[in-house]
């Protein structure tokens, strides 16, 4: 067996603020990110498109010497996670294993809230789908989850207006339509990982003491508790630290886009799913 890197997909550029918090707790593991730009946004896509899209991106990374992927992307956890692991994997590749943000984020949110009401902020689509909403009963029953669609803040975001003046009015907009919900709120999922770019904006417009959950800073140790309990997974994965970029669309945008979301310089390379 050749041993590869962890792949890490996204859409787009969100995923990297994941990635950054993985890095800092494996930092020994080689990863391979690969974005979709090309093809993004999923969040406004059919169901099927999604699922035919992260497919695509998955078997590529396989194809590269993956063993084990992250959907480091809300919209592709909620809208095709399942059926990858349960339809495609046991065909194509039942020696390899992919895996989400939903559920990890799902299996800790319970822990934060006094109140026992926690908003969930995210895309139309991760929204839509109820996934969060679904997965957190399951484990939190008591649990009150109320929903917000912020339509506008990825826009924000990849125009890098996430830390101007003209950011105030969608992320204030956004925030109280989610209080207006719930005056008992007291802990915010922030489940897009473009979102933690709007956290200092976010925390202008909520009390001081309302908890913001950053989803990379839940994955990361989660991952790391999966490979500790899952030694043959760990045991395929190259650890030499190499960090590698790939994305469908123009390498000069995304290495520009990608330094906001990652913290670094990126040198990315083209490729065609």
């Amino acid at each position: 067996m050749r041993k590869g890197p962890i792949g890490v997909f996204d859409s787009g550029y969100g995923g990297l603020t994941v990635l950054k918090e993985i890095v800092k707790v494996l930092p020994e593991n080689d990863f391979l990110y690969l974005g979709d730009n090309a093809r993004t946004p999923y969040g406004n896509r059919s169901f099927e498109t999604i699922y035919e899209y992260t497919l695509e991106c998955v078997q590529y990374l396989f194809d590269q010497g993956c063993h084990l992927v992250i959907l480091a992307c809300n919209t592709a956890s909620a809208k095709a996670l399942r059926n990858i692991q349960q339809k495609d994997l046991p065909n194509i590749a039942p020696d390899k294993r992919v895996l989400g943000v939903i559920r990890p984020t799902a299996e800790v949110i319970g822990k934060y809230s006094s109140s026992k009401n926690v908003g969930v902020l995210g895309t139309t689509g991760t929204i839509n789908s109820e996934s969060y909403l679904i997965e957190i009963k399951k484990i939190f029953p008591e649990l009150a989850v109320h929903q917000q669609s912020c339509p506008m803040w990825v826009p924000l975001v990849e125009n890098g207006e996430f830390d101007q003046p003209g950011a105030d009015y969608f992320v204030e907009k956004y925030l109280n339509e989610l209080m207006e919900k719930s005056k008992d709120i007291d802990t915010i999922l922030l489940a897009c990982t473009h979102y933690p770019l709007l956290i200092d904006k976010i925390k202008q417009f909520i009390p001081e003491e309302m908890k913001v959950l950053n989803q990379g800073e839940i994955v990361a140790p989660s991952l790391l508790d999966y490979l500790q309990r899952h030694p043959e997974m760990s045991d395929k994965c190259s650890k030499t630290g190499r960090l590698d970029f790939l994305t469908t669309d123009s390498t000069e945008i995304f290495n520009r886009h990608a330094e906001v979301f990652f913290g670094n310089k990126i040198f990315s390379q083209f490729v065609h799913i």
